[in-house]
C-alpha cells in the first residue's frame, strides 16, 4: 500500500511540474493573433536587425514586458505597412526633405517571390530605362530620356532608342503626381509619346511607341570591349547590376578582357544603383587581383549585434578581396589604377566597389555626384530565425531594412552625400552619344585621361535637364546593398 502511495506521489509530483512548465512557456511565448503575425514579424526583425534599432523608443529590448503588451501596441497597427514605416528611424517618407531624412531606402513587400526576383535583375519591364527630369527648373511637368534599352525585351523590336524624349504616356503629360501611376502602374500596356528639343523647348514629334512589360531578366554586362588608342588597349565595361546570379558571365567578361592584354580599364556604373555586397567584393576582385586576403570593406552592425561579433567573430564582419568563386579563379586585370564613369542614379554596391578600392588603387571618377547610400541591407522573412528557411506560410511579406554601415579597409564610409567625381560632367539627354563608342562625352573623357591627350571637362553642349529620377531607383528595386542572407545564430546568442 506505501509503494503505491509512494507511486502516485512521484506521478502527481511530475504531472504537477510538467504542468508548471508548460504554464511558464504559455506565459513567455503566448501564440500570436493570426491577424497580428505580419505585425509581429516587423517589429522583431527591426528589433533584432535594424541599424538604428536603438534610436527608436518603439523598437527598445524594454518598451513591451510581455507579448501580450506587444500585441495590444501592433493591434494599433492594421496595416503591415504602416507599422513598418512608423518603426524606422526617420524615414524619407515621413520626412520627404532628403537633408532631414536618416533612413532613406529600408522597404517592405507583401510577395517575397517578387523581391527576390528583383534583386536578381527579374522584373516585368518593357525594357526602357529611362532618366526623368524636371522639363523647367520650378516645373511640375516632367519629362523622360532612354538611357537604354535591355536587350531581348519587348523594346529592342521597337522603334524606340538611346537618347529618345517622352513628355507623356497614353496622351496624358507627365507631371511630379502622376508619373508613378502612369509607368509603374498595373497596367502592362503603355504608349509612349515622343518629342523633339528645339532651341530648349520640347515639341511632340507624333511619335508613339505602345509598349508591353513582361518577365524579364537582365544581364547586367551591357557593353564589354577593348579600345585601342596608340599603345593603350582600354578595357570598357557597361555594368548595370549587381546581380550575383551573373556572377560566373561577370568572371567570364574579365576573361575576356585579360585575354586582350588590356593595359588600362574604365568601368561604367552610372546606370548602377547597386545590389549584391558579395558581387561587389568580387568584382574589386577582378579588377585588381594583387590583394587577395585583404580588407576591402567591414561591416558596422547596430550595438547588440556588433557586441556580439566583437566577442565572438569580428572577422566574420570584414570582406576580404578573393581569388576564386567557389573553386572557379577569378580572372584579375591587376590594375592600380581605374576610371569608373558615374551619374546622381550610381548608387549602393557600386559607390562601395568606388570607396573600396580607393586605398588600394587610384580611381578617377568621372561623371556626376553619387547618390551617397553607404548603408546595407538584408532579405528578412518571417520564419523562426528570419532566414528563408521554414517561411511562414500564413503570408508573403517580407523586409528589406537597413542593417548595416559599411567603410572600406581604411574605416572611411561618411559618403552619404555622395562620391564627388574627379572630373565632374553630367550627361546630357540631348547630346548622349552611343555607349560604348570612344566619342560618348564621358567614356570620350575617360580616354582622354588615360591617353593623356584630353582637356578638363568641358560642359556637353545641348540642354540641361534638372534630374528627377530614374527607373531603376523607382521600379521596385531601390537603390541597393545587400547581403546574401542574415547572419546565422543571433536568436539564440541574444
Amino acid at each position: 500500500m506505501k509503494t503505491k502511495f509512494k507511486i502516485i506521489i512521484v506521478f502527481l509530483f511530475f504531472a504537477l511540474a510538467f504542468q508548471s512548465c508548460q504554464d511558464k512557456d504559455d506565459v513567455a511565448a503566448p501564440k500570436v493573433p493570426s491577424n497580428l503575425e505580419v505585425q509581429n514579424f516587423i517589429w522583431k526583425g527591426l528589433n533584432l536587425y535594424y541599424l538604428w534599432q536603438a534610436d527608436v523608443p518603439n523598437l527598445s529590448d524594454t518598451r513591451f514586458a510581455d507579448q501580450t503588451q506587444l500585441d495590444a501596441f501592433l493591434t494599433g497597427y492594421p496595416q503591415p505597412e504602416t507599422l513598418f514605416q512608423n518603426l524606422l528611424y526617420k524615414p524619407i517618407s515621413l520626412f520627404p526633405n532628403v537633408a532631414d531624412a536618416v533612413d532613406r531606402f529600408s522597404w517592405i513587400v507583401s510577395d517575397y517571390l517578387v523581391l527576390e526576383g528583383q534583386l536578381q535583375g527579374s522584373t516585368n519591364n518593357n525594357g526602357v530605362e529611362f532618366g526623368l527630369s524636371y522639363k523647367t527648373s520650378g516645373s511640375s511637368e516632367i519629362v523622360g530620356w532612354v538611357r537604354y534599352v535591355i536587350p531581348g525585351s519587348n523594346a529592342a523590336n521597337k522603334d524606340i532608342h538611346r537618347g529618345d524624349i517622352f513628355y507623356g504616356v497614353n496622351g496624358t503629360q507627365l507631371t511630379v503626381s502622376n508619373y508613378q501611376a502612369l509607368l509603374f502602374g498595373t497596367n502592362n500596356d503603355y504608349t509612349l509619346n515622343l518629342a523633339d528639343i528645339n532651341g530648349g523647348a520640347f515639341t511632340p514629334n507624333g511619335r508613339n511607341i505602345a509598349l508591353t512589360k513582361t518577365p524579364l531578366d537582365e544581364n547586367p554586362i551591357l557593353v564589354n570591349t577593348v579600345i585601342t588608342s596608340g599603345s593603350h588597349k582600354i578595357g570598357y565595361l557597361m555594368y548595370n547590376g549587381f546581380y550575383s546570379n551573373y556572377d560566373t558571365q561577370l568572371n567570364d567578361a574579365f576573361g575576356t578582357l585579360k585575354a586582350q592584354g588590356v593595359t588600362d580599364f574604365v568601368l561604367d556604373l552610372r546606370y548602377n544603383g547597386g545590389g549584391s555586397i558579395q558581387t561587389a567584393t568580387r568584382l574589386a576582385s577582378m579588377i585588381t587581383g594583387q590583394f587577395t586576403g585583404q580588407v576591402f570593406a567591414k561591416q558596422q552592425w547596430n550595438a547588440k549585434i556588433e557586441a556580439y561579433y566583437d566577442a565572438n567573430n569580428p572577422e566574420s564582419l570584414k570582406n576580404f578581396f578573393v581569388d576564386k568563386i567557389g573553386t572557379t579563379p577569378i580572372n584579375s586585370i591587376n590594375m592600380t589604377k581605374v576610371y569608373i564613369l558615374t551619374s546622381k542614379g550610381t548608387a549602393s554596391a557600386s559607390e562601395l566597389v568606388i570607396n573600396g578600392l580607393k586605398p588600394y588603387a587610384n580611381v578617377v571618377q568621372i561623371g556626376d555626384v553619387t547618390v551617397g547610400k553607404n548603408v546595407g541591407s538584408v532579405t528578412l522573412y518571417d520564419s523562426p530565425d528570419f532566414s528563408a528557411t521554414n517561411r511562414n506560410p500564413n503570408h508573403r511579406y517580407a523586409m528589406q531594412p537597413l542593417v548595416i554601415k559599411i567603410v572600406n579597409g581604411v574605416g572611411f564610409g561618411d559618403y552619404q552625400s555622395g562620391l564627388v567625381p574627379t572630373y565632374q560632367l553630367a550627361e546630357n539627354p540631348s547630346n548622349l552619344g552611343v555607349l560604348g563608342n570612344s566619342s560618348e562625352p564621358l567614356l570620350s573623357l575617360a580616354i582622354g585621361k588615360i591617353t593623356g591627350t584630353g582637356r578638363m571637362a568641358q560642359p556637353i553642349p545641348g540642354i540641361k535637364l534638372d534630374y528627377f529620377k530614374d527607373s531603376k531607383s523607382i521600379n521596385g528595386i531601390q537603390n541597393q546593398m545587400y547581403l546574401e542572407k542574415a547572419p546565422e545564430g543571433l536568436l539564440k546568442a541574444l
